[in-house]
């Protein structure tokens, strides 16, 4: 931490003499077992931590004109609908615009017609992957001299839904054309950590199947020569209520992804985190605390160094896109940044013996995971065998277990619940995972939030 000379006429006092008090008040009561506790990562979280602490790790510091943006998502299956919400939106603040492209049938001049594309930062999800479409877009984006992120991201969507969107060889030629496409305000390229969160990945796995998912993209790049010293990359990172470490996942992705880059003699490693809430903790019973938990986790997006935060509707599990809980949702961010001044947050973590410690762990410990997937074949190789999904699917059941066991706590759903409270009749959507038969060449990863099981109960005592 900065030395501000505000506690030199203190003597100071070294992690020796601290936990030697501790242990002191603590009345013969082990230290280990009454304070330390350990993470769903395996990490082992002091009671407090120290300047001490810092000594021998190395740190990683953001820009000091780092600043982020406040997004929010419109789906696009109407251009002119989409158009005119866009307009609407970017009236009430919104800085970033995230596109859900469902066909390749869009009209991309009528989407953007009257929008300054210069002065935003413009996202897209897309359902489908063709050349053609997707090439006008890269030219109308020049055009308007936009800053942009296309997300193409072919090995998260075979991970999410089993199949590759045509198959391993032309996705991969596909991925060639439009990298070829890049500039550094363009970038072709995302990887989406978000599923692995959602789906009960811990921390550590989040890192490192990001980054060897990145990884495989990086190989392909440099082999089909579409890089040379840039290789930009928008990561979107889902995170979670535990407060502090998710802090350090962030600073940590960005870390391990310049040092990887690095590898491959990339000068200019672009990367830009766009961060959502995570789905997995979210409620349909007592649906409000949604509110507090998108809060908490939007801060920690900021702290750790986001470049873009889009948050999640307190009702968005249930509820259709609606003009009330989309406003909630944007104003808790131009809260965060205009009324509680976190504009340049993201520098606030620095030096924090805490986070900083938390940070260097878990780069480390996902280096060795991320080491050991590249031994065994790599990112793709490990999920055509299922030895990522089922070590997702361990760590989702051990997360599963402390939550229903309620040391996991989720107010209002698995304590202190409220018996009144009825949701049958206020879904408009299917709130938990959809099960249908088809045939996938991989075993699809699954998202499913904590609360689905017991959720079904209620609704069925109803």
């Amino acid at each position: 931490m900065s030395d501000t000379g505000l506690f030199s006429e203190f003597p100071e006092v070294s992690t020796k003499q601290w936990k030697q008090q501790i242990q002191v008040d603590l009345k013969g009561a082990d230290y280990n077992e009454a304070l330390v506790w350990e993470s769903l990562e395996g990490i082992n979280v002091k009671p407090f931590y120290h300047q001490e602490d810092l000594e021998r790790i190395p740190t990683f510091s953001l820009p000091k004109d780092h600043k982020w943006s406040v997004a929010q998502s419109i789906y696009a299956g109407d251009a002119a609908k989409a158009n005119t919400k866009a307009k609407e939106v970017l009236n009430k603040g919104t800085e970033s615009l995230i596109f859900k492209v469902p066909t390749e049938e869009i009209d991309f001049e009528a989407l953007f017609a009257g929008i300054n594309l210069e002065g935003i930062e413009s996202y897209f999800n897309f359902e489908f992957l063709a050349l053609e479409p997707l090439k006008k877009l890269v030219n109308l984006l020049k055009n308007k001299k936009a800053k942009a992120h296309l997300n193409i991201d072919i090995i998260g969507h075979l991970a999410k839904d089993g199949n590759w969107f045509h198959n391993l060889e032309k996705d991969h030629d596909l991925l060639t054309e439009l990298a070829s496409l890049g500039t550094s305000d363009i970038s072709i390229v995302g990887v989406d950590l978000s599923l692995y969160q959602n789906s009960g990945a811990n921390m550590v796995q989040q890192l490192a199947y990001g980054l060897a998912h990145a990884n495989e993209y990086l190989n392909h790049a440099v082999t089909s020569s579409a890089v040379e010293k840039s290789f930009p990359v928008t990561f979107k990172v889902a995170v979670g209520s535990n407060y502090f470490f998710e802090i350090a996942k962030i600073k940590a992705l960005r870390w391990l992804w310049n040092s990887l880059a690095a590898e491959y003699g990339i000068n200019k490693s672009e990367c830009n985190i766009l961060a959502v809430p995570s789905k997995r903790n979210k409620t349909l019973y007592d649906y409000n605390v949604n509110m507090l938990r998108t809060t908490s986790e939007c801060m920690s997006a900021v702290l750790g160094g986001a470049d873009t935060v889009c948050n999640m509707a307190y009702d968005a599990l249930f509820h259709k896109d609606n003009e009330f809980g989309e406003r909630i949702a944007r104003n808790q961010l131009l809260l965060l940044k205009e009324e509680a001044y976190f504009t340049g947050a993201s520098q606030m973590a620095e030096g924090s013996y805490y986070i900083e410690s938390l940070t260097n762990q878990l780069a480390e410990k996902a280096l060795v995971l991320f080491k050991q997937i590249e031994k065994a074949g790599g990112f793709l190789d490990s999920l055509k065998k299922g030895m990522v999904q089922q070590k997702i699917k361990e760590s989702a059941e051990k997360e599963q277990q402390l939550f229903d066991e309620g040391k996991i706590v989720s107010l209002g759903t698995n304590k202190y619940q409220n018996p009144e409270n009825r949701m049958k009749d206020n879904l408009e959507l299917y709130p938990f995972v959809k099960t249908k038969a088809r045939k996938t060449i991989i075993e699809p990863i699954i998202e499913k939030r904590l609360a689905e099981a017991s959720e079904q109960k209620r609704l069925n005592d109803e």
